[in-house]
């Protein structure tokens, strides 16, 4: 079959089409035929970083490519969810020892793997999973409840514009922060008043919107020095989640404000074998919302093929891209 290998990790890295073996379906696992693939940032942080400053990169030569959607063509022992023909979705490889999804064909632990929602082309269903997961997780982590007052930071981001979409789902007050007419008229699009970041301070929109209360839940999706404009956005008592925490910072706002933070990693099941099923159980979850209509993926309106994966990596770490951007396979 073939497959987009990286010979080098580095900035100036590039993809080159190789015939590889298709890998042999075992038990638990299944053999997916690839429609599409994702990119995500840390994806693009593999292939410039490599095991040196990343350990999580796969050994060379790599495949990279965590997110997919596809088909069923085999199953191994053991697997009764799935049967060939079925269409999947999910976030399964592309790190450690796991092949990835720049590939015609990609071996999937069945824990990690859902039915594609009904509704979504297999475009859609790749752009999803990685970006869903961590919203979901983040969200039901912070405690979010209906009719709750939920800030989103980053929300035209890939995961930012998943989530402020759930968190409506799930009956909150939504807000969220952006910058630029393009990323604020996203959030805007979603029934979600946009606060620039840049032009507002925090504590100016938190009394405009909360009465100087906060948020009940915070969800930051830009974290690392931002996380201090979470905690100041926040309400007594409230939840901050985070996908990015790798930095020094001073909790004392947080802890006189007996705030509760959730730093959502999502890679961890797959990097540790570690509670596998529970991205299978919350990508069926987010099956059932797609379907009902409450949670669309926002695509990058450029296309990819397969030989163009270099093109693509370069556009997410370019900021040129609005939305997720996704390759097609086939």
């Amino acid at each position: 079959m073939k497959a987009m290998t990286l010979y080098e990790y580095g900035e100036h890295a590039q993809f080159q089409a190789a015939e590889v073996p298709e890998p042999a379906v075992t038990a638990g696992h299944v053999l997916i035929r690839i429609a599409a693939t994702s990119v995500n940032t840390v994806d693009t942080m593999i292939r410039q970083l490599g095991q040196d400053n990343l350990p999580l990169a796969p050994d060379l030569p790599a495949v990279l490519g965590m997110d997919f959607a596809g088909t069923v063509e085999a199953v191994g022992e053991g697997v009764t969810a799935f049967a060939p023909g079925d269409e999947v979705y999910g976030c399964a490889g592309g790190l450690a020892d796991l092949r990835g999804a720049l590939a015609e064909y990609m071996r999937a632990d069945a824990a990690l793997i859902a039915h594609k929602p009904r509704s979504l082309s297999m475009r859609d269903a790749a752009a999803l999973p990685l970006v869903g997961i961590t919203a979901y997780e983040g969200l039901k982590r912070a405690n979010i409840q209906d009719g709750q007052k939920v800030l989103v930071h980053g929300g035209a981001g890939g995961v930012g514009h998943v989530a402020l979409q759930l968190a409506q789902h799930f009956g909150a007050e939504v807000y969220a922060t952006g910058t630029g007419d393009d990323k604020l008229r996203v959030i805007e699009n979603y029934g979600v008043p946009a606060i620039d970041y840049k032009s507002e301070a925090v504590a100016d929109y938190v009394e405009k919107y909360t009465q100087g209360a906060g948020f009940d839940v915070v969800f930051d999706s830009v974290g690392g020095a931002n996380l201090t404009n979470s905690f100041e956005a926040a309400a007594l008592n409230g939840h901050v989640a985070t996908t990015v925490s790798m930095a020094e910072l001073d909790l004392t706002p947080a802890h006189f404000k007996g705030l509760s933070l959730h730093v959502v990693f999502m890679l961890i099941p797959m990097l540790h074998n570690h509670r596998r099923e529970a991205h299978g159980t919350i990508l069926n979850q987010l099956s059932e919302i797609v379907d009902a209509g409450a949670l669309k993926p926002l695509l990058d309106e450029q296309r990819f093929n397969l030989e163009e994966v270099g093109q693509a990596y370069d556009r997410l770490t370019g900021g040129q891209s609005i939305g997720k951007v996704v390759i097609d396979i086939r």
